[in-house]
C-alpha cells in the first residue's frame, strides 16, 4: 500500500508540477496571480487539507460529490477502497505540487534562453525543445523532487489519511506511517508499531544515501 501510494503521489505530482511550469512560463498576462494561486496550496496545513477534502467528497453533502452523482458516478470512499486510496492521492498531490511547482519553475527560468532560442531556429518545436534541451537540464532538479516526494509520503501524508479515512475502509489507505500509528497508539502493540519504525527509517537512510552520492557524484562531474 505504501509503495503503490508512493509511487503515484510521486509521479503524477511530479508529472502535474512540471506541466504547470511550463504552461505558467508562456502566460503573457496575470503572471503574478497564477504564480501565487499555485503556490498557496502549501500554506494550508495537511490535517487542514485532509478535512477541506473531507467536506468536498462527503457521500451525502459533499459538492464534489454531488456534481459527480449528475454524471452518474456513486461516490463513496467510506465503502469503496479505490476511491477512498484516489481521495488521499489527489489530496496529498494538491498538497505538494506548490512545492514542486517552486522549484521546477525556478530550474526552468535558469535555463538559458540562447539555447531555446538556437532550437528555435533550427526548427525545433515547444515539445521538440522541452525533451531536448530542457527536460535533461532539469534533470536534477526532479531526481531531487523525487527523493523529497517521497520522503513526503512516507511521514507527512499522515494527518491527510487520518482526516479523510482513518486507514480504511479495510486498511486500503494504512500507509507505514499510519500503521506505526494505529498499532502503536491504538492497538497498544509497541513491538509491531517499533519494529515498522525501524524499517521507515531504513527507507529514509537508503534514500538519503542515494541522494547525497548523486548530488555528489553531479558535483564532481
Amino acid at each position: 500500500t505504501t509503495l503503490y501510494f508512493s509511487f503515484w503521489v510521486t509521479v503524477l505530482g511530479l508529472g502535474l508540477s512540471l506541466l504547470l511550469a511550463f504552461c505558467v512560463q508562456k502566460v503573457a498576462r496575470g503572471l503574478s496571480f497564477y504564480r501565487t494561486a499555485l503556490i498557496l496550496p502549501y500554506a494550508v496545513s495537511p490535517i487542514v487539507v485532509g478535512v477541506l477534502w473531507t467536506f468536498m467528497f462527503a457521500p451525502t453533502f459533499g459538492v464534489v460529490s454531488y456534481w459527480l452523482s449528475k454524471v452518474g458516478i456513486t461516490w463513496n470512499h467510506l465503502l469503496n477502497t479505490n476511491q477512498a486510496m484516489w481521495l488521499v492521492i489527489m489530496a496529498s498531490i494538491w498538497k505538494q505540487i506548490s512545492y514542486n511547482f517552486l522549484f521546477f519553475y525556478a530550474g526552468l527560468q535558469a535555463i538559458p534562453k540562447s539555447l531555446l532560442e538556437a532550437a528555435s531556429i533550427d526548427g525545433a518545436g515547444p515539445i521538440r525543445r522541452f525533451f531536448s534541451i530542457e527536460f535533461p537540464l532539469l534533470w536534477p532538479t526532479t531526481f531531487f523532487l523525487c527523493v523529497i516526494n517521497i520522503v513526503y509520503v512516507f511521514f507527512d501524508t499522515f494527518a491527510i489519511i487520518d482526516a479523510l479515512t482513518q486507514g480504511g475502509p479495510g486498511n486500503s489507505t494504512a500507509t507505514l506511517v499510519y500503521r506505526i500509528y494505529f498499532d502503536g497508539f491504538k492497538g497498544m502493540n509497541y513491538g509491531s508499531s517499533a519494529a515498522q519504525s525501524i524499517v521507515l527509517m531504513g527507507f529514509v537512510l537508503l534514500l538519503t544515501v542515494i541522494q547525497f552520492r548523486y548530488i555528489d557524484k553531479k558535483g564532481g562531474q
